[in-house]
């Protein structure tokens, strides 16, 4: 895939970008379309030689990418925000087909992160004077720190990436990005793409398994790993990262309670609470994953988010109206399978379960469980699927405490007309990031993060920016 146009229908040529050269790989994994369970491209699998050449590639270019000044580097990024919008259509496709999610939702991934990147271009980091005398001066600089690992997760492949690959570069890094496995290609296209407008070596793009993502955490030009995907993932990585102490943001597995207080409407609020779980298939960290409803509304509640389901269009990602796509891989499916199966067996009942097309691809059906017990997987778990747990209660303080028991800490709301009353509630709950009658809602000004297993770190924001710096303290003596 040495240009870009791209060819969504290619089944070989998936280059790694690599200093500005594209390297085709010396071996290869299949790439599955989860519409049909099926592969239909072949990715490069980095060796360690090669994902050293991408590491080497971008230490060599960060001195000049670092000294250009700040103004200089967001134009160049901007340049490359742009390069991505002319080929909106082409990624578009291509993350849907290997993706699984609808056209729609993958134009609106890229739109989301060209968001980002042009928030990042806006931001800057300035000196700051600590201390000023007669006799002395201090000055506070952020000064970036050499070469960046990106690994993103296969739930919003583009988007992760662009989060990670624009604060860095404002930053004055250079990085190394590292696609999931199971969907590299945009990922890789991406990389192509920057090759055309940023200096070589600056974004370098590679694919690989957990060989390559082993390497490129523990390689010790590395200074710094940014990472999306699975709590147990990140410990792995955080162990590999110890050994020479690189920083780290890692943005981890999510459990996030929502609490309907006794006032909602459950007609009103249908819509919205069904979306905070069920968009991408609720293949989403922060989405809503366990729903506690006061007594008093629980029943209509159940029904109002039944009626809305029923509505819902499930299908093949570029079908023209489909609204949920496919799971984006096999073992994950399986994964919701079980924890219904479980679910159900330990007495939580099913209220509603959508039909799913025939296929043999990784659909699964949009799925209510109402009075799940709380040891139940679905509840205590990371509910990464179209499968959300409702569960009601009687008082207040027992909610907060349920929502709040758990090992995770990403993300929870509350719902109700009295803003004041709802606010005030949400601000008790353990959680990164919290919202009233929303959830998750995400702005490039706003950091967002998690406490307790789901990670360390922020993206978003200066703070977010901050992350991919370090502090140099000026002390001078007059």
């Amino acid at each position: 895939m040495n240009n870009v146009a791209l060819n969504t229908t290619q089944e070989t040529g998936w280059d790694m970008t690599i200093g500005a050269a594209a390297v085709p790989g010396s071996r290869f994994i299949p790439v599955f379309d989860p519409v049909t369970g099926k592969p239909f491209a072949q990715a490069p699998d980095a060796t360690v030689a090669e994902t050293d050449q991408a590491i080497a590639a971008a230490a060599a270019a960060f001195p000049a990418w670092a000294a250009l000044p700040w103004a200089a580097r967001a134009e160049k990024i901007r340049s490359f925000g742009l390069a991505i919008r002319e080929e909106n259509s082409a990624l578009a496709r291509l993350l849907c087909r290997e993706q699984g999610k609808p056209l729609e939702k993958a134009v609106s991934e890229i739109g989301a992160g060209l968001a980002y990147l042009n928030a990042y271009c806006d931001m800057v980091l300035e000196p700051a004077v600590l201390k000023e005398t007669a006799t002395q001066r201090i000055e506070q600089h952020h000064r970036p720190l050499g070469v960046v690992g990106a690994i993103t997760a296969w739930n919003y492949p583009l988007l992760l990436a662009i989060w990670k690959i624009a604060p860095a570069l404002v930053a004055g890094n250079t990085v190394v990005v590292k696609p999931a496995p199971s969907t590299p290609l945009a990922t890789l296209a991406l990389g192509r793409i920057a090759a055309r407008v940023l200096p070589p070596g600056v974004v370098n793009v590679i694919a690989g398994g957990t060989e390559t993502g082993e390497r490129l955490t523990s390689h010790p030009a590395v200074r710094k790993i940014t990472f999306t995907g699975s709590t147990e993932t990140g410990k792995r990585i955080m162990a590999n990262a110890s050994a020479r102490l690189k920083r780290l943001t890692l943005e981890l597995g999510g459990n996030d309670a929502g609490i309907v207080l006794d006032d909602a409407d459950p007609r009103a609020m249908a819509a919205d609470i069904f979306w905070a779980k069920f968009s991408n298939c609720g293949q989403v960290c922060a989405a809503l994953k366990r729903l506690y409803v006061h007594r008093s509304i629980f029943a209509p509640l159940c029904d109002a988010l039944a009626a809305f389901a029923a509505g819902v269009k499930i299908g093949p990602g570029l079908t023209a109206g489909v609204q949920i796509g496919p799971m984006q891989n096999r073992a994950q499916r399986d994964r919701m399978e079980a924890t219904v199966e479980q679910a159900v067996a330990a007495g939580a009942r099913i209220i509603y379960q959508s039909e799913i097309p025939s296929s043999e691809g990784y659909f699964f059906p949009i799925t209510l469980l109402a009075d799940a017990p709380e040891d139940a997987e679905v509840v205590r778990g990371e509910t990464f699927g179209p499968v959300l747990a409702i569960m009601p209660y009687d008082d207040i303080e027992d909610a907060i405490a349920r929502a709040n028991d758990t090992e995770y800490g990403l993300g929870g709301s509350v719902w109700s007309p009295d803003v004041a009353r709802a606010t005030a509630l949400a601000e008790r709950l353990e959680a990164g990031s919290v919202w009233v009658n929303q959830h998750p809602s995400m702005d490039p000004h706003v950091p967002f993060g998690g406490i307790k297993s789901s990670g360390l770190g922020v993206e978003g924001g200066l703070r977010g920016l901050e992350e991919f710096t370090y502090l140099q303290i000026v002390n001078v003596k007059k």
